[in-house]
């Protein structure tokens, strides 16, 4: 399933994609309204969305807002360095553990949402990612048992401030800058993915093609993120973790080609759809005391 979060008519809820259509699967109240609750219940859970959703309401998803598919994640977790391309570009040493930080939840934005340009820097950049959301409570998980966990697939765009980054030694500053986190454009099920370690990832800024890969080349895979992380804490339904880009980003070019207003990023991961993000200047409406 093509499991999605969106907003029509002023309520979010959840939705199954299919084509150019999403079922209102939640509309019935058989199953959950929020992704959380929806993968927190399980095998239960799915099985009744996908009950819910054979007589369930259509819209046309031109129609409805996509939001992210999990708006609210406890946990947003990525991974730097991870494709030898990227770690070569940016002139350092292959990392000898892998090297995590955190996503402050509140970046996470939609699939297609804007995002800020910041009053504070000019040094904005993009990062192409495959993600994975958590399906169930879980603590120091085996490699070999690290896809049971995983609910399912979904594309992340690691909008990076730069010089932020550099600035904090834990990176977790310039990766979390409010909309710095779409992702989506919903969450498909590891079913519909297959082999999560051979999809095509590209990035495109303006038209352009700046990033372009295959999951396979990921240093640290899925699973083995998985275990490493589920080693130091315990791993909750909904949590996001992100893979890590491939080479090709703006700040390694000469001169680096940093994002500004009115470019716009889009993302595909083969299977996984696609997210479009434009770049505005963030707007003074954002000050909030």
């Amino acid at each position: 399933m093509k499991i999605a979060t969106f907003t029509h008519d002023g309520r979010r809820r959840i939705g199954v994609v299919e084509g150019a259509e999403i079922v209102d699967a939640s509309a019935s109240g058989a199953a959950p309204s929020d992704m959380i609750a929806l993968l927190a219940g399980g095998t239960a859970a799915l099985d009744a969305l996908r009950k819910a959703a054979a007589g369930a309401p259509r819209l046309a998803l031109a129609d409805v807002h996509l939001d992210a598919p999990v708006p609210e994640p406890r946990k947003f977790l990525a991974i730097g360095l991870n494709y030898a391309g990227h770690v070569a570009e940016t002139g350092r040493d292959a990392p000898q553990f892998p090297v995590f930080f955190n996503k402050q939840t509140s970046c996470v934005a939609g699939p297609y949402d804007a995002i800020h340009r910041p009053r504070v820097s000019n040094a904005l950049d993009y990062e192409g990612e495959l993600a994975f959301v958590i399906g169930k409570r879980c603590r120091h998980v085996p490699k070999a048992c690290a896809r049971d966990v995983i609910a399912g697939y979904l594309i992340c765009h690691d909008v990076s401030v730069r010089d932020w980054q550099f600035k904090a030694q834990t990176m977790t500053l310039g990766k979390s800058f409010d909309t710095h986190g779409p992702i989506g454009p919903w969450l498909t099920t590891p079913d519909e993915v297959g082999d999560p370690h051979d999809l095509e990832l590209s990035t495109f800024v303006n038209g352009e093609r700046r990033q372009h890969a295959r999951t396979s080349q990921l240093i640290h895979d899925c699973f083995d993120q998985v275990a490493l992380l589920s080693t130091v804490c315990t791993l909750e339904p909904g949590d996001v973790i992100s893979t890590g880009t491939p080479e090709g980003v703006a700040g390694a070019m000469k001169p680096p080609k940093w994002l500004v207003p009115g470019d716009v990023v889009r993302i595909e991961i083969s299977g996984l759809g696609h997210l479009e993000n434009r770049v505005v200047q963030e707007p003074d409406d954002t000050t909030i005391y």
